[in-house]
């Protein structure tokens, strides 16, 4: 047998009973960071503060100079404190059948896209169902997106207005609410109720050229307006019929099927 070779413990070393484990050993006492170490930290920590400030201060300037536009209080007014769009959830029998309805009143402000978004999504409109509208118009801009979602979703719009009973009485849709009207994929006609158009106009820039920038401006305008109506299958006339005047023009019930911007009528 084979006697392993056992290392005897040092003089230095405390004699240990048998099966003893050596235990850990002694901890050196934590070193105090140097003063030089200390003034290092605190130079970095400042300045990390004070980058973190300028930062802040560059980016809430700017901040500053967008929301001092009036185009963005408008925009966080209507969002966030004072819609200018109402709207309801009602029921419409038609032939029979019955159809979940928004019905959307008041002025096209500059939030009412989303506001309009969250609105249909909440009263869970599916294909064939109604988007009521009474309203004189409002923002070109956000009218236009309203159109786009109406049309995306197969929705079916109408001009009237609902009493506190749910039940609809005739009403109008002037200027820009034509635009969200056009989005329907069917566009009914409801009895007395009327369509007003005419010709959309810019605002005048403060600059030096502003004649020729409105000239521009007026011109992209119209170009946008015809493309959409041409794709949301309205007659390319309906120009015609806007730029004859800056007074509303109301739409008889001929005028509205013969430029195709009705495409049925609200069958009670």
């Amino acid at each position: 047998m084979k006697i392993p070779n056992i290392k005897p413990p040092s003089r230095d070393e405390p004699a240990r009973p048998w099966g003893a484990t050596p235990g850990p050993e002694p901890r050196a006492p934590d070193r105090q960071p140097s003063a030089k170490r200390v003034r290092w930290f605190g130079r970095s920590w400042l300045s990390s503060v004070l980058f973190v400030v300028l930062i802040f201060a560059l980016w809430g300037g700017r901040a500053w100079e967008d929301l001092s536009q009036p185009s963005a209080w408008a925009y966080w007014k209507d969002r966030y404190f004072a819609p200018t769009l109402t709207s309801s959830v009602i029921r419409i029998e038609e032939a029979g059948r019955l159809h979940r309805a928004l019905a959307v009143s008041g002025e096209i402000g500059a939030a009412a896209a989303i506001w309009f978004r969250e609105k249909l999504d909440a009263a869970k409109l599916t294909e064939g169902d109604f988007v009521v509208l009474s309203s004189p118009g409002g923002q070109l801009d956000q009218a236009l997106i309203m159109g786009d979602v109406i049309r995306s979703r197969g929705l079916t719009t109408m001009v009237a207005k609902a009493d506190a009973q749910g039940r609809l009485r005739s009403s109008y849709c002037a200027s820009a609410c034509v635009l969200i009207f056009a989005g329907g994929t069917i566009r009914e006609a409801f009895p007395g109720s009327v369509l007003g158009v005419h010709q959309f106009t810019t605002e005048a820039p403060k600059t030096a050229d502003f004649r020729r920038d409105i000239v521009a401006d007026t011109q992209k305008t119209t170009g946008i307006i015809l493309t959409y109506m041409t794709r949301m299958g309205v007659s390319p006339s309906i120009l015609q019929v806007m730029s004859a005047t800056k007074n509303i023009h109301w739409l008889t019930e001929k005028e509205a099927f013969d430029l195709k911007l009705a495409t049925d009528r609200f069958a009670r």
